[in-house]
């Protein structure tokens, strides 16, 4: 039985969506979230799309990893918010330097492996689907959201957890750096699933120890 690590603090990005009506620019996150982080014993440093503000509020409040939510594209693939992916960047940054956990969450991954100098390809069949994945040498089902994934990824930098029938890679783990990413939404599950529950939790119970262990 997995034992609750308490409300471990972790710093959470957003995605940027703008008001059709009125043109303003939004920081958006699913209120999902909050209900998956609970069942996996943690709570949302929510930050903004703002490098300054979000460097702010990490630098202050000292959470014990990160986590890039998905959401849109890349600015390198089109996507139209330039200033999330330098704020995520400037995260990641902080966070690795701390060697705090980070784990990307479908386009959180793609952000990961863009990092990475891995480069990204069209996929079909993998947008509002779900299929099956063996994790941790378990057969799991998930879901799926995105239209661009990774095919070949460097051995030497990154371990791949998890593919798609078609070859997409679907997790991904790097050896150098404290970085973990799915494609796949936990939070979008009508329940919280065991295995990402399970994930979580391992992901960032090393760095909630390390910091109680330090307080």
């Amino acid at each position: 039985m997995l034992t609750p690590l308490g409300p471990t603090l972790i710093a959470v990005t957003q995605r940027v969506a703008t008001d059709a009506r009125t043109g303003e620019r939004r920081d958006c996150l699913d209120r999902r979230w909050h209900v998956f982080l609970a069942a996996s014993g943690l709570r949302a440093l929510i930050l903004p799309n703002d490098t300054a503000a979000a460097l702010d509020l990490v630098r202050g409040l000292d959470p014990a990893g990160l986590i890039l939510t998905g959401g849109g594209d890349l600015a390198a693939y089109g996507g139209d918010a330039p200033e999330r992916d330098a704020a995520e960047t400037a995260l990641v940054d902080w966070a690795s330097a701390r060697d705090r956990p980070v784990l990307g969450v479908c386009r959180g991954m793609q952000h990961l492996l863009h990092l990475g100098g891995v480069a990204l390809e069209r996929v079909t069949g993998h947008v509002r689907t779900q299929h099956d994945l063996r994790v941790g040498g378990k057969p799991v089902s998930v879901n799926s959201y995105h239209d661009r994934a990774a095919l070949r990824v460097p051995g030497h930098d990154w371990d791949v957890l998890a593919r798609a029938a078609d070859g997409a890679v679907e997790a991904v783990r790097h050896r150098g750096h404290f970085w973990h990413g799915i494609m796949w939404h936990p939070e979008r599950e009508a329940e919280p699933q065991a295995h990402d529950v399970a994930l979580f939790r391992a992901h960032f119970a090393v760095a909630s120890r390390a910091k109680k262990c330090a307080a």
